[in-house]
């Protein structure tokens, strides 16, 4: 439920990121943190492209629905035991892949790994207790925050990663990405700062599941990234539900049940409940389909799109306003998070192959010229295109836009009085 989808595998540094590439999740819940990437998969190239844009266009789709469901069932229809909802979207996802593990062959890998009674105490149990903790913060955060300004706090998600990875030892600290981190912090610095509705206790909230979470993926890459230990979404999902689920249930026991009725239940429906968790269950079986059929750069570049679309479609539905300073502190936060993930190699070949192809398309070239840059990397171009660009128009539109009537205000200069 927490949109925070950032693989109990180590995944491969990039250029700006020193000694450690944060691994993704192992599984997703209600993440929306693009999965992990494994070997690719042999298919006909057509073929590969088509079912690729799909499965990142189901993902995209599935994970921001995620979310929004969540909010609309704890804010706006009242349903305010987050706790419990969480718990309950971990009871359904234990006895689904219970069933797919006996009537599929989805979670078939399990049993390639060596995971003991012992190992499982020493790692499955600890990690679930802090993927807990994260999934509680990330829940609750719903009654204070609205949906835009969450997404923008999580962007600091990988500063938390990098100064625990630090304290664990795993990286070696380097100035290069310190001061990397420093420009998203002073960007979401600047968006909490252009707040309207700011909450400090739903502030703190996030923060602290972003600390939870900048854990356990330090505890999954610390005690999980031994041969033969590495978990496509499902299958960590097999293992870590059932332990999140009785933590959160012990949190609930405290915190929520003295005051759950089933007059709750009855007020948002058992159905809504059941969908609710079928579509949470729904975002781990799109990224098991989505594993290993894209490169890094395109999912770094999906992630901000869909964070970018999730933003806009939270404020049209809750008429939520968003300042100016809120949405330039969001823009220094993404360049900076983009360039943290990317590196600057890899943004310097992307710019390089936009410069070709861009000279290629619109200069006086032969077609042969025009076809010098892979489809990749024209894929690559187009999506980074499209992101900034609707970026630009999102900022600017967002100054204009009225809550009260659902539409834009244009200025007069704009022709329109």
């Amino acid at each position: 439920m927490s949109s925070s989808s950032y693989s109990s595998s180590t995944s491969s540094p990039t250029p700006s990121m020193s000694a450690v590439s944060p691994p993704k999740s192992s599984f997703e819940m209600d993440d929306d943190v693009p999965p992990r990437l494994a070997a690719d998969k042999t298919e006909p190239p057509l073929k590969k492209t088509l079912h690729t844009a799909v499965y990142i266009s189901l993902w995209i789709f599935i994970s921001n629905l995620t979310i929004l469901f969540n909010k609309w069932l704890i804010d706006t229809q009242g349903f305010r035991f987050p706790i419990l909802l969480t718990c309950w979207h971990l009871v359904f996802a234990t006895i689904a892949t219970q069933v797919l593990a006996r009537t599929t062959t989805l979670l078939d890998s399990r049993k390639k790994l060596p995971l003991t009674p012992r190992l499982y105490a020493r790692t499955i149990l600890p990690i679930g207790i802090f993927y807990s903790g994260s999934l509680v913060c990330s829940n609750v955060v719903y009654l204070y925050l609205s949906v835009p300004f969450i997404q923008m706090l999580k962007a600091a998600a990988p500063v938390a990663v990098l100064f625990t990875s630090w304290a664990w030892r795993v990286a070696e600290p380097n100035l290069a990405s310190f001061l990397n981190v420093l420009w998203i912090v002073a960007g979401v610095a600047l968006a909490s700062v252009g707040e309207i509705h700011f909450s400090l206790i739903g502030f703190m909230y996030q923060m602290g599941g972003i600390v939870f979470e900048a854990i356990r993926i330090i505890m999954i890459q610390v005690l999980l990234s031994g041969d033969g230990m590495k978990m496509d979404p499902l299958v960590g999902l097999y293992y870590f539900a059932p332990v999140c689920a009785v933590m959160n249930f012990l949190v609930a026991i405290p915190s929520e049940l003295p005051t759950f009725t089933w007059a709750a239940v009855s007020k948002v429906g058992v159905g809504m409940l059941f969908l609710n968790a079928s579509i949470a269950f729904l975002l781990n079986v799109t990224s098991v389909f989505l594993i290993g059929r894209t490169s890094g750069l395109v999912m770094t570049l999906t992630g901000i799109f869909k964070n970018i679309l999730l933003i806009l479609v939270s404020i049209i539905i809750w008429n939520t306003k968003i300042s100016f300073m809120q949405t330039v502190g969001y823009a220094i936060a993404l360049a900076g998070l983009t360039y943290y993930s990317l590196g600057y190699e890899q943004l310097s070949k992307l710019f390089q192959s936009s410069a070709t192809w861009a000279s290629g398309v619109w200069g006086a070239t032969s077609a042969a010229s025009r076809g010098s840059g892979s489809s990749a990397s024209r894929r690559c171009v187009l999506i980074s295109f499209f992101i900034f660009g609707g970026l630009f128009v999102f900022v600017a539109a967002l100054q204009h836009y009225d809550p009260s009537t659902k539409s834009l205000k244009l200025p007069a200069w704009f022709g329109t009085e």
